[in-house]
C-alpha cells in the first residue's frame, strides 16, 4: 500500500494498492499551483481510501524529468510525510510511469517549458509489462527531437500534459514485486535552477 505522489507537470496523488489497485487520486494539471493543493490532496486521498498512515508500505514519488520549481515541491512533500511516518521513500521516473503498461514502441514527450520538452524512448514492455526505456531521459527543442532521438521514426509520439500519481504507485508497486530497481534519489531536473550561488558579494563602487 503506497501513498504516490507526482509534480513534475501538474500535481498528482494517489492511495494505490498492489492488489486492489487504485484507491483514490487526486490530480491538476495546473503547473504553477503545486504548493498550494498538494496537501489538500493528499488528506483527500487518506480520507477517501479509509488507509491509515499506519497501513502504508511508503511513499512513490516522481523524481523527474520536471521543471526545478514544480518537481521539487512533489519531492519535498513525499520525504517529509515518509519521515513524518516512519516510512520509505520509494523513487520513480515520472517517464516510466507514463509509459507503464504500453506495449508498442512510444516516445514520451512532456513540456519543458522555455521553448523546450523532455522525452523518453520505450521500446516496450517487458515480460513482467514493465518499460523498457531505450534511451532518455534528455531535453532538447521541439524541432531537434527528430536528430536527438534515436531511432525517431520507429516510435509512436505520446505527448503528456501530466503523470500520474496512480500510474508511479502501481509502477513502483510493479517494480517492488519483481525485485527491479528504484530511480535513484536525485530529481531529474535536467538543466541547472534559475538561481544560482554567486562568488560572493558583490562589490560596492
Amino acid at each position: 500500500m503506497l501513498l504516490a505522489i507526482d509534480t513534475s507537470a501538474g500535481t498528482s496523488v494517489a492511495v494505490v494498492d498492489r492488489d486492489a489497485g487504485v484507491l483514490a487520486d487526486r490530480s491538476s494539471g495546473d503547473t504553477r499551483g503545486h504548493a498550494e493543493i498538494i496537501g489538500r490532496f493528499i488528506r483527500e486521498c487518506l480520507d477517501e481510501s479509509g488507509i491509515a498512515v499506519t497501513a502504508l508500505s511508503g511513499v512513490a514519488v516522481g523524481m523527474g524529468p520536471g521543471p526545478f520549481t514544480g518537481l521539487r515541491v512533489g519531492i519535498a512533500s513525499a520525504r517529509a510525510f515518509a519521515f513524518g511516518a516512519g516510512k520509505l521513500v520509494v523513487p520513480v521516473v515520472s517517464h516510466d510511469a507514463i509509459a507503464f503498461g504500453l506495449v508498442a514502441p512510444t516516445l514520451v514527450v512532456t513540456d519543458a517549458r522555455r521553448r523546450e520538452v523532455y522525452w523518453s524512448a520505450y521500446a516496450g514492455s517487458d515480460a513482467e509489462g514493465l518499460p523498457v526505456r531505450a534511451s532518455g531521459p534528455a531535453l532538447c527543442r521541439p524541432d531537434e527531437l527528430e536528430n536527438a532521438v534515436p531511432g525517431f521514426a520507429g516510435y509512436t509520439r505520446l505527448d503528456a500534459e501530466l503523470v500520474s500519481a496512480a500510474s508511479v504507485g502501481m509502477l513502483a508497486e510493479s517494480l517492488y514485486l519483481h525485485k527491479r530497481p528504484f530511480a535513484g534519489g536525485e530529481a531529474l531536473y535536467l538543466r541547472s535552477p534559475d538561481a544560482t550561488v554567486g562568488a560572493g558579494p558583490k562589490r560596492v563602487s
